[in-house]
């Protein structure tokens, strides 16, 4: 009878959260030898990953929206979109004051989220719209202009 032995789990891979904070105890007590550098680098590009998709998944929602509030003529449903407008850019602003160089993220992603939202509005709604953007790429006003006014 052959017995298997399984390697022995990691704190990584047994209790993340307990990884976690003995990692940031290590870290505080520049303890640097026994920190888990590999899942360490892994996790932290994970973080930044997050990000950009929380900016990329934010902005597509933004343009859906703005796009419908400039295109689809549906009156009752302005205050919805606009509610939804403010929401986006407000979650926008505050993750661009916490990492102001995902600015970059933002202008360079804005082609292809732009693209992305208007194949979503174009499925939604039987309306015409512009098949490139029509208002300013500036982050500031894209944030804070009402293009349908």
């Amino acid at each position: 009878m052959m017995i298997a032995i399984s390697p022995k789990a990691t704190l990584y891979e047994r209790d993340f959260n307990l990884w976690l904070e003995d990692t940031i105890a290590k870290l505080k007590a520049g303890d640097f030898q026994n920190i888990d550098i590999e899942n360490l680098i892994e996790e932290i590009a994970g973080v930044t990953g997050s990000d950009k998709r929380e900016i990329e998944n934010r902005l597509q929602r933004l343009i859906e929206h703005i796009l419908k509030r400039c295109y689809v003529s549906m009156p009752d449903c302005y205050r919805g979109w606009q509610v939804t407008i403010v929401n986006q850019r407000q979650k926008l602003v505050r993750l661009l004051r916490q990492s102001p160089s995902l600015k970059c993220h933002f202008l360079e992603s804005f082609d292809e989220v732009f693209d992305d939202a208007l194949k979503i509005v174009q499925i939604e709604y039987d309306v015409e719209f512009p098949d490139t953007w029509q208002f300013s790429r500036d982050i500031d006003s894209i944030l804070n202009v009402d293009f349908w006014e």
